[in-house]
């Protein structure tokens, strides 16, 4: 019970990615159904690299820490604060791009709210942020939205494969403007936001105190395992269906996965439900960052007795626990950056695969030295290899122009972090804020 709790709660945001991951890389294909499964299958396969280096990450942490334990301790403290500035980040996108899809999901339910598009995930917005306030009594919730999706996903797809009840319009092949395959290789960074949350079973582990470094490192691989066949095996079959029912780009008021289910369904009962399970787990991930990224404020705000490197105010809590000043900082945040992209999931997608692209590659850096400090050539190759695919996708997404401000959040906070760090006499620890954050 324990494992399942933790398990399914983790991976409710890379499971929730698939709502909009797939619909980034067929706009970015120009809506070429035939690119879209080679796109996707890149997608994850990059996802398993990364989910490889964070199972290295779990051995050697199995405290927690994630690649902010991993940069401070390969490279130096100071370096600590480049993939904390990107979680920060992270954590503010994953509410916003979050909210927006779950906006769109009601929306593609009762299309009459499509004019209140705004005013909705401002809504769904405050709805979250009000429950993260009465604390962190919500991870077996989590974990059922999670489970009920996935069970939903399945039925939606055994039908579409067997009995599917229409299909779409859309054009087996477009014009890309490009050849095939530069078209995949410049299409699949925009989807790699199905990565987001590979990251989470690193530090969550740190939630896991009453278990041994043993268990915890079970518990911490055994999540990342089910990580990649669930969201990996998702993204595959709905992308399948999605070009066997020829559904192409939606309309306005509409998802990809939403005509998806549509077709495959005709509508009814199951339709409703997935609808209705997929908002429920997008609202579930924008919540579970709702309390990751106070809880990291927290955690670099210190204590009274330990002050850290922010405000004493961002650490101060409620009855609750709930850290409540750095809720209503990531709830201003996250306001502002919906109401900037109209409530519009997809305006956000390529911001989001930038933040924390910066960590990945910060951790992959990390564990290529500790394994050429240990004498592993092929380990060190395969870190290198993995670190190098990374860099490409950051840098395809960031030469896309307006992405590049994610990174330079990124760097200014991880920038001002050092800062305060240096002027408040270089406190020891920072190495370990990811998983005090999560143990707190």
């Amino acid at each position: 019970m324990l494992f399942f709790a933790f398990a399914f709660a983790v991976i409710a945001d890379p499971v929730s990615s698939v709502a909009y991951a797939i619909e980034a890389a067929l706009h970015a294909l120009r809506g070429d159904l035939g690119l879209l499964l080679p796109t996707m299958a890149l997608v994850v396969a990059l996802v398993l690299v990364v989910t490889a280096n964070y199972w290295q990450l779990v051995r050697r942490f199995p405290k927690g820490g994630g690649a902010a334990a991993a940069a401070g301790r390969a490279f130096g403290p100071r370096w600590t604060f480049l993939p904390i500035g990107a979680l920060v980040v992270d954590f503010v996108l994953t509410i916003g791009i979050s909210i927006a899809a779950a906006s769109s999901a009601v929306i593609a339910l009762v299309p009459s709210l499509a004019p209140w598009r705004v005013p909705l995930a401002l809504l769904l917005l405050l709805v979250v942020a009000g429950l993260t306030w009465f604390g962190h009594g919500g991870r077996l919730l989590f974990a059922a939205m999670t489970v009920l999706f996935v069970v939903a996903a399945v039925a939606v797809l055994v039908i579409g494969f067997t009995q599917p009840h229409s299909t779409g319009a859309a054009a087996a092949h477009a014009d890309p403007g490009r050849s095939a395959a530069l078209a995949v290789v410049l299409a699949f960074p925009v989807a790699m936001a199905l990565a987001t949350g590979v990251e989470a079973p690193s530090t969550a582990i740190a939630q896991l105190g009453q278990l041994d470094d043993t268990h915890r490192r079970r518990f911490g691989r055994g999540t990342l395992a089910l990580l990649v066949v669930i969201v990996g095996g998702l993204t595959l079959a709905l992308t399948a269906l999605a070009v066997d029912l020829r559904i192409g780009r939606p309309g306005a008021d509409s998802t990809q996965i939403a005509d998806i289910a549509r077709a495959a369904t005709g509508g009814g009962w199951l339709y409703s439900t997935f609808q209705l399970t997929s908002s429920l787990l997008l609202l579930a991930a924008a919540s579970s960052s709702f309390q990751a990224g106070p809880g990291l404020l927290k955690a670099l705000a210190g204590t009274p007795s330990a002050p850290g490197v922010l405000p004493p105010g961002l650490g101060r809590t409620n009855r609750h626990h709930t850290p409540y000043w750095s809720v209503l900082v990531y709830l201003a945040a996250a306001a502002v950056i919906i109401v900037a992209a109209a409530g519009r999931e997809q305006e956000l997608v390529l911001f989001y695969a930038v933040s924390v692209f910066v960590s990945f590659l910060v951790g992959l850096l990390a564990m290529t030295r500790f394994a050429r400090r240990e004498h592993k050539p092929v380990l060190a190759t395969v870190n290198a290899v993995a670190a190098a695919a990374v860099a490409f996708t950051l840098l395809v997404n960031l030469l896309r122009g307006w992405p590049v401000l994610s990174l330079a959040a990124t760097v200014a906070i991880g920038a001002g972090l050092y800062i305060r760090w240096v002027r408040a006499g270089r406190p020891a620890g920072v190495e370990d804020v990811e998983a005090a954050s999560e143990g707190a």
